[in-house]
């Protein structure tokens, strides 16, 4: 009989403590994610669907898996897929995020 590996994702039937059922503020990139997510996704634009984020999710492996946030795997998944699809190049997101980079940098020295 061969054994059946887990990936990092699946849960089912493990002692994983309980479950916080609080409501908590979610930080304005978390609601950009959920917004990207939305828009990827939609009936007009279709560039994406659930399953494949969560494809891209499970695929990221344990490392990542364990170490990055509920909307970091999110972005993390939603970036990989619009790589794979053509729809955004690694250039350009580079160049897009020095970009914010410089900007972010200027503005704090700005700061008193």
């Amino acid at each position: 009989m061969v054994k059946h590996l887990r990936k990092p994702h699946d849960l089912g039937g493990s002692e994983a403590g309980p479950v916080d059922r609080n409501e908590h503020a979610h930080e304005p990139w978390e609601k950009r994610v959920d917004a990207i997510m939305r828009l990827v996704s939609d009936e007009k634009r279709q560039m994406l669907t659930v399953d494949e984020l969560r494809r891209g999710i499970e695929d990221l492996g344990p490392g990542a898996y364990d170490k990055l946030s509920y909307y970091e795997r999110w972005i993390s998944s939603l970036t990989n897929i619009l790589i794979e699809k053509g729809v955004v190049t690694i250039d350009e997101l580079g160049r897009k995020m020095s970009e914010v980079e410089a900007r972010w940098t200027v503005d704090r020295e700005r700061r008193p």
